[in-house]
């Protein structure tokens, strides 16, 4: 029924404004406006949403966005530069100083947040 569907996700943040600043100065996605709401316009992929809810919006408790990159290390201190902060979780996980989890049985990741506080990442495989 839903096979061939183009679906697309979504997600809230609580300032649509620091949003887009971070998803594009930041991060330097093509993102665009429609309706109040955010569109991160991402390579080959379907269109994510960003819709403001203001001071009812909750952080994401898990990774809404996830970054596949050729080289983590690179990225990581590309972004460090430009001021984002990695999360350090501890075990299980085994990160190292910079917060990129080395996983023998898959990729290596790193997660950050967003303005919002929602978790995105960016990984290795």
């Amino acid at each position: 029924m839903l096979k061939d569907s183009k679906a697309f996700s979504g997600y809230s943040v609580d300032d649509i404004q620091k949003a887009k600043a971070f998803y594009q100065g930041v991060l330097g996605l093509d993102v665009s406006e429609t309706m109040g709401m955010l569109k991160l316009n991402i390579q080959d992929s379907s269109p994510i949403i960003v819709y403001p809810k203001g001071e009812q919006h909750s952080a994401a408790t898990f990774t809404v966005l996830n970054f596949p990159v050729d080289d983590i290390d690179k990225t990581v201190n590309d972004l460090v530069q430009k001021g984002v902060k990695f999360e350090l979780y501890g075990e299980p996980f085994k990160q190292d100083e910079k917060g990129i989890a080395h996983n023998p049985h898959g990729p290596k990741i790193a997660w950050f947040k967003d303005p919002a506080g929602n978790i995105l990442s960016v990984l290795e495989e």
